[in-house]
């Protein structure tokens, strides 16, 4: 079997996504990519021969700084200290496999041939990714637009010898990993580290990450929580395909079947019940966690359409003889996404918790806290207190980071998208 994942124009999915991670897939570049970087590479070389225009991030200033023209003599000067000053990261240091994550979609980000770097700048982040050479990057410092500044700088400082990275388990700095592999410093050429530190790499890393995490916990939400319905002696009916036909949204519809096919077989659930109607917390599940499903879905479809997208600026056209500037790099459409994620999973926490609360509460035949002399023995009475305090902190986290902004870079860009803080 092939080890290896070629990037290429083919869309990634998650299911790609996943099997690259969990298989441990090498990255290596088709050749149409290759094409594609180099042609890209070659057009923008051969525009600022002709020509001597300002062309924002490639021979001008940034951010406010944009008018500030910058001379041919100093346009791999501009990228380096571009990559250095925007390397101002903090709090804790961003987990290695979202690391990893953010390697794999700033290659896939610039192998569409619109962000003009060298081939050999995005061969050396393959290796990377492919050496398991991970850089030290930090939790704070992104305003999700202009994308991921400070975060992504810190991806890309050790690509000129800078920074520092972790490799086989030990902190090196950006300097001495290179003469540890006998890898030469990139030399910037102009756009280079505007086109590494634009983009998304970082809300969407932890995007798809969590996504991983979330389709998880969603399938433990139904198996946990028909259990719970199976212990508290609750009525099968509310899950009856027929009830959900009529109301036909797919996460409700999903939700029930699995619950039907968790219980099927059940001498409980199928014993003759005494009361009419089970709390909302156990017959609701197909709709409540039905609706966290369908949250799952749009935020997956946002992910997948932002991970094989172009994020950096300005654009280069080649085909079209068109660099344009515009604004890929805004993370709104993740900050959103991100946002209503975090309801969702808070709310499978929520409703969980209330069942929690009805098993322990002495109903259905159950003891009081689920153990035996309730008094001299108080059970799960705490877990309880510890599962509502732990929701509580959930619903506080799920306050929206979207619906903030403060201007940037001397009020040139006077929108973000906190999506990082998301």
């Amino acid at each position: 079997m092939d080890n290896k994942h070629y990037i290429s124009t083919k869309e990634l999915d998650l299911k790609t996504l996943y099997s690259i991670v969990s298989d441990n897939l090498q990255l290596e570049l088709s050749n149409e990519v290759k094409d594609k970087i180099t042609n890209c590479r070659t057009y923008l070389n051969e525009k600022l021969k002709s020509q001597d225009l300002p062309i924002y991030g490639i021979n001008t200033g940034f951010g406010s700084l944009y008018n500030v023209k910058i001379t041919k003599d100093n346009l791999t000067k501009l990228q380096e200290n571009l990559m250095m000053s925007h390397a101002c990261g903090t709090g804790e240091e961003v987990p290695q496999p979202i690391v990893r994550l953010m390697l794999l979609l700033k290659i896939q980000s610039l192998s569409y041939g619109h962000s003009g770097v060298q081939l050999q700048t995005v061969e050396r982040l393959v290796d990377f990714y492919n050496f398991g050479i991970y850089p030290k990057i930090f939790t704070q410092g992104s305003l999700g637009a202009s994308g991921d500044l400070a975060p992504l700088a810190h991806l890309a400082l050790p690509l000129i010898g800078k920074g520092e990275v972790f490799y086989k388990g030990k902190l090196y700095s950006g300097e001495a990993i290179l003469k540890e592999l006998n890898w030469e410093p990139i030399t910037m050429q102009s756009k280079e580290g505007l086109a590494l530190l634009n983009g998304t790499q970082f809300m969407s890393a932890y995007g798809i990450h969590l996504l991983f995490e979330s389709y998880k916990l969603s399938y433990f939400a139904d198996l946990i929580g028909s259990i719970s319905l199976d212990a508290f002696d609750g009525r099968i009916e509310p899950f009856n395909e027929l009830v959900h036909l009529v109301r036909p949204h797919n996460g409700q519809l999903k939700t029930a079947e699995r619950i039907r096919e968790f219980l099927e077989g059940s001498e409980l659930i199928q014993q003759e019940k005494i009361h009419v109607q089970d709390p909302y917390s156990f017959r609701c599940m197909p709709q409540v966690h039905g609706a966290s499903k369908d949250t799952l879905s749009f935020v997956e479809k946002t992910f997948i359409t932002e991970i094989n997208s172009v994020t950096d600026n300005p654009n280069i056209f080649s085909q079209e003889d068109e660099i344009i500037s515009g604004g890929n790099f805004h993370g709104q459409p993740l900050a959103l996404a991100l946002d209503y994620l975090k309801i969702a999973m808070a709310e499978l926490g929520n409703i969980s918790e209330r069942r929690v609360f009805q098993l322990v509460s002495g109903l259905r035949g159950l003891p009081a806290f689920l153990v035996d002399s309730p008094g001299l023995n108080s059970g799960f009475m705490i877990p309880q207190y510890t599962a509502a305090s732990i929701v509580s902190a959930n619903k506080q986290l799920a306050a929206p980071a979207s619906i903030d902004s403060i201007v940037s870079s001397n009020g040139q860009e006077d929108h973000v998208s906190m999506g990082a803080n998301a």
